[in-house]
C-alpha cells in the first residue's frame, strides 16, 4: 500500500464515529528513519562546526567574524557534498542541512548568525560566548581524556556528591546509612547471584537482593589543591612546532582550556589560575585563555621573558587561597632573559659590570594588558644565545626559593625542541625540589592533564 487510504464507514457503525485517515505503517517508519537521519546530520554538522571555532579561535591571529563565516559555509559545502556521495547524487530532502536541522539556503541566513541565536558567539572581538567556551573547551577536553584512557586513572565526575568527594574505582560492603548513590550495582547483582547459586540450581528474576550482597565504591576526602599555570607569552612563543601544525602558543592555549574544564567538571573544590608572562605578568581570566597572545618585540620590550615575574603574581595569587596544596606550573620555551630591579644600588651595581646594559620601565598607559606592575617597575633585559646571564639566573633561583619557603612547589614545562634550555631549568628545580618536563609541544595537552591527574593523587595519599 502507497499514499493514505480513507476508511469509509459502513452505514451500520454509529454515525457519532469519527473517520480516520490511515497511512501504510512502511511509510510512517520511513518518515521517522528520514526525521532521524535529519537530525543527526544536523547534530554532526554542529559538532564539526564549533571544532572548527575551537581550532580557530586558539590561532596567534584571531580570524574576524566574516573570515569565520567563511570557514563554516566550507564546512557546511563539504558536508553537504558527503550527503550527496552517500544517496548517489539523489536530491534529499533537507539537502542543506544547517544546524537547527530544518535546512538553511545559500544565500539565507549566515551561518554565524545562527550560532550567535543559539548562544555560541556574540558580535565581538572576543565572539566566543560563555556557552561557547564551555561547549568547545568540553569537546577539547573530551578528545584529550580519549587518548589518555581516562578509566584506567580512575577519574570520576565528583559534583553529584558535593564539594570535596573524590570516587574510587575500589569498593566495600555497603553500611546502612551510607550515601546509596554509591553503591555499585553491577558488583552488588554479582554477588546476589553467586549468593542464589549456591542454594538453588535456577535463578528467579526479579532476584532477592539482600543487604549483605551490596557494595559500594570507596571515598578519599578531597584535599583542596590551588595551582597556578604560568605561560610564557614571549615573542619566541608563536614558533611552530616541528611535529605538528599548531604553534607553541596554540598548544600551550588548547592544554589550558581542556585543564580548565577538567577542574571544573571533576575536582570542583580545587582552583586553577592562569598567569600570562612576558617582561611583566598579568592575571588571565579563564574565558581569555583561547584569545592569548605573543608579545611584538617592539618598543615596549614585553617580550623578553621574566620567570621572576610569573613566581611573584603567582605567589600572590596562592597566598590568598586557603587550599592545602599550592603549586606553581611554569610552562616556556626559552631562558629568563629579564628579572626586577629593586633599588637603584642593583642598578648601578650591574652598570659597573655592564655598561652597556638595557633597562626597562613599562609605561602603564600605553599598554592594553592589566599587568602587574606592583611586582616591580624597573626590568633589566639581557638575552644571551643559548645561556642565561648570571644576575637574571640568579635573581630567578632566588625567587622561586622564596615561593618553596611559602609552601608553594614549582614544576616547569619545558615546550622547545632545544635541549640548552634544560640545563637552567633543572638546576633551578633542584634547589626548590621540583618537577621538570622536556616534551614535544604537540603533546602538552596530555602531558598537563596526566600530571595534574597524577599530582592530585599524590596529593590526596599523602594527607589519608
Amino acid at each position: 500500500m502507497t499514499g493514505m487510504a480513507p476508511f469509509n464507514k459502513p452505514s451500520n457503525i454509529n454515525p457519532n464515529t469519527k473517520k480516520f485517515v490511515y497511512f501504510a505503517a512502511e511509510n510512517l517508519g520511513n518518515k521517522h528513519q528520514t526525521l532521524r537521519e535529519e537530525k543527526n546530520a544536523a547534530n554532526d554538522l554542529l559538532d564539526k562546526m564549533l571544532k572548527v571555532i575551537g581550532r580557530e579561535v586558539l590561532r596567534e591571529k584571531t580570524p574576524t567574524i566574516q573570515d569565520l563565516e567563511r570557514s563554516l559555509q566550507d564546512i557546511s559545502a563539504q558536508q553537504q557534498h558527503e550527503q550527496r556521495d552517500s544517496t548517489g547524487n539523489k536530491e534529499t530532502r533537507g539537502q542543506e542541512t544547517d544546524i537547527k536541522g530544518n535546512g538553511i539556503p545559500v544565500s539565507g541566513t549566515p551561518i554565524v548568525a545562527q550560532l550567535m541565536q543559539k548562544g555560541y558567539l556574540k558580535d565581538s572581538n572576543k565572539w566566543l560566548t560563555s556557552k561557547g567556551f564551555l561547549n568547545i573547551g568540553g569537546k577539547i577536553l573530551s578528545d584529550v581524556m580519549k587518548a589518555l584512557k581516562t578509566g584506567d586513572l580512575g577519574v570520576h565526575e565528583t559534583t553529584s556528591l558535593g564539594r570535596g568527594g573524590i570516587v574510587l574505582d575500589s569498593t566495600r560492603s555497603y553500611e546502612r546509612g551510607d550515601d546509596i548513590r554509591l553503591v555499585n550495582v553491577p558488583k552488588s547483582l554479582l554477588n546476589s547471584v553467586r549468593r542464589l547459586a549456591k542454594n538453588s540450581s535456577s535463578l528467579k528474576i526479579p532476584l532477592d537482593v539482600e543487604e549483605d550482597d551490596l557494595e559500594e565504591y570507596e571515598t578519599l576526602q578531597d584535599v583542596r589543591a590551588a595551582v597556578v599555570y604560568c605561560i610564557d607569552l614571549s615573542s619566541t612563543m608563536r614558533y611552530s612546532s616541528m611535529f605538528g601544525d599548531m604553534s607553541r602558543i596554540e598548544a600551550a592555549k588548547r592544554a589550558l582550556w581542556s585543564l580548565f574544564l577538567l577542574n571544573q567538571k571533576f575536582f570542583p573544590s580545587d582552583s586553577i589560575s592562569i598567569v600570562g608572562f612576558g617582561a611583566l605578568a598579568s592575571k588571565v581570566a579563564p574565558n581569555d585563555i583561547p584569545y592569548l597572545k605573543t608579545f611584538e618585540p617592539g618598543s615596549d620590550f614585553l617580550h623578553y621573558t621574566n620567570y621572576q615575574s610569573a613566581f611573584r603574581l603567582a605567589s600572590k595569587i596562592l597566598q590568598k587561597d586557603g587550599a592545602l596544596n599550592k603549586r606553581i606550573v611554569l610552562i616556556t620555551d626559552g631562558h629568563p632573559s629579564a628579572c626586577f630591579i629593586d633599588d637603584k644600588k642593583e642598578q648601578n651595581k650591574i652598570l659597573s659590570q655592564r655598561p652597556y646594559s638595557h633597562f626597562y620601565i613599562p609605561g602603564k598607559e600605553a599598554l592594553d594588558f592589566d599587568l602587574d606592575f606592583a611586582a616591580g617597575q624597573l626590568v633589566y633585559l639581557c638575552y644571551r644565545y643559548r645561556q642565561v646571564d648570571q644576575y637574571i639566573g640568579e635573581k630567578t633561583i632566588l625567587e622561586a626559593k622564596k615561593c618553596h619557603m611559602m609552601g608553594i612547589e614549582i614544576d616547569t614545562v619545558m615546550i622547545s625542541e632545544e635541549d640548552s634550555l634544560l640545563r637552567y631549568v633543572n638546576e633551578m628545580e633542584r634547589y626548590v625540589k621540583g618537577r621538570s618536563y622536556y616534551i614535544n609541544p604537540t603533546t602538552i595537552d596530555k602531558v598537563l592533564l596526566t600530571d595534574y591527574l597524577n599530582n592530585k593523587k599524590l596529593t590526596i595519599g599523602s594527607r589519608c
